[in-house]
């Protein structure tokens, strides 16, 4: 074994700060650093893992997988540093040694394990490179707003599950960009949303109206239009708002901006959990801090779904109750309403969508089919009924 493997044996277990990479690669790389001499069968099989691994994540350049997981790690270190903790000079040296061991790690080269297996047929291989991991990951700590760190550095969606975030595997793509109608709606979301992105004081935001207008894609459009910005969202149910303090916990001290978001928010009078979500509107103990935004969604402007029974009964504070309940969206400090198009708005958005599916109609001819389609589909005019009718025009194409 050449002289370079073996310090990196040796290296390797002085692992400190980033002791957990939890990394199937790099495991399955040092793996085969410790074991790839033990016979020609083995060290092929060890060998063969290992580039498997980096080739199914999509890489074929170790040094830049490598400084990824390097910087996307999550440990005390990079989370202190965000939070502009200062640490002890012999912490920060051996930083600066697992940095430069990573560096040399990711410039192992195929030829220095095919020259020590008796192997002289095909073996699949990988490229390095020459990269300054210390000015990178302190490039990476500069910035540490627009990145983050861990998962949360991964991922720009996430829901709660088991009270833990968990990113979304498969997250809605809309882009701002793909939406018509609705701009002036658009507008007063996306600027509060650059509020909470630019770190200024950003307003809790329900968007509330006819179903099918947009809303839901609005809140995720914005979330990829300034998710290099660092913006991340993490969706919760209805059911999971008493968790809403534990979740601002976890996210108040991380470097990124959040938006907590509620889809299809509404309540009965005989529901009791819009009390955790009034208390964060409210601004308790526990309530939101300045990198955290409550965005929900709601075909209910109060968001309360009242029957004439709710008025009855012999329940003396019945009255304040209700108007407790009924109170609740006036506690978002930003309210915007997504009401259903009329004809002229409804056929516009389908002409804007046919022209960006390169649908080759004229407008009259789309104005003619999305009304029949709007009628004879029973859902009526909304951005949404104007996206089926352009799918539907794909499908006889």
């Amino acid at each position: 074994m050449s002289e370079k493997l073996e310090n990196l044996k040796l290296k390797e277990h002085t692992r400190v700060i980033f002791y957990q990479m939890g990394d199937t690669i790099i495991s399955n790389l040092v793996f085969l650093l410790w074991n790839y001499k033990e016979n020609t069968e083995c060290s092929l099989i060890y060998y063969s893992d290992f580039v498997n691994s980096l080739y199914s994540a999509g890489y074929t350049n170790l040094s830049e997988y490598i400084l990824k997981a390097v910087l996307e790690n999550d440990n005390f270190y990079i989370r202190g540093k965000a939070q502009r903790k200062v640490f002890d000079s012999h912490i920060v040296e051996t930083v600066k040694n697992e940095l430069e061991f990573f560096q040399e790690l990711s410039r192992i080269t195929p030829e220095d394990f095919i020259s020590d297996i008796d192997y002289d047929r095909f073996l699949p291989k990988w490229r390095t490179s020459e990269i300054d991991f210390i000015a990178e990951y302190n490039k990476r700590l500069e910035n540490i707003g627009k990145y983050g760190y861990g998962k949360y550095s991964q991922n720009k969606m996430f829901i709660l599950r088991n009270n833990e975030t968990v990113p979304v595997k498969y997250p809605d793509k809309q882009k701002l960009s793909e939406l018509y109608g609705y701009e002036r709606e658009r507008k007063a979301v996306i600027d509060n949303t650059l509020a909470l992105v630019n770190g200024k004081k950003a307003q809790n935001v329900l968007l509330y109206g006819d179903a099918g207008t947009g809303k839901s894609s609005t809140v995720k459009a914005v979330v990829n239009e300034f998710a290099d910005m660092g913006l991340r969202l993490v969706e919760i149910t209805k059911e999971q708002l008493r968790d809403i303090p534990m979740l601002i916990d976890e996210l108040s001290e991380n470097p990124l901006k959040f938006i907590i978001f509620i889809d299809d928010l509404s309540f009965t009078s005989g529901e009791d959990c819009f009390g955790a979500l009034k208390a964060v509107l409210e601004g308790s103990v526990s309530s939101r801090t300045d990198n955290i935004a409550i965005y929900a969604t709601s075909n209910r402007r109060h968001l309360i779904k009242e029957s004439f029974s709710d008025r009855d009964g012999d329940d003396v504070h019945r009255n304040d109750t209700m108007q407790e309940m009924l109170s609740l969206s006036a506690r978002f400090g930003l309210r915007v309403n997504f009401s259903r198009p009329d004809k002229k708005n409804y056929t516009a958005i389908a002409i804007e969508l046919a022209k960006a599916h390169n649908i080759n109609l004229p407008d009259e001819e789309i104005i003619l089919k999305a009304e029949q389609f709007a009628i004879s589909s029973g859902n009526g005019r909304s951005p949404r009924t104007a996206c089926q009718f352009i799918n539907q025009l794909i499908m006889e194409m």
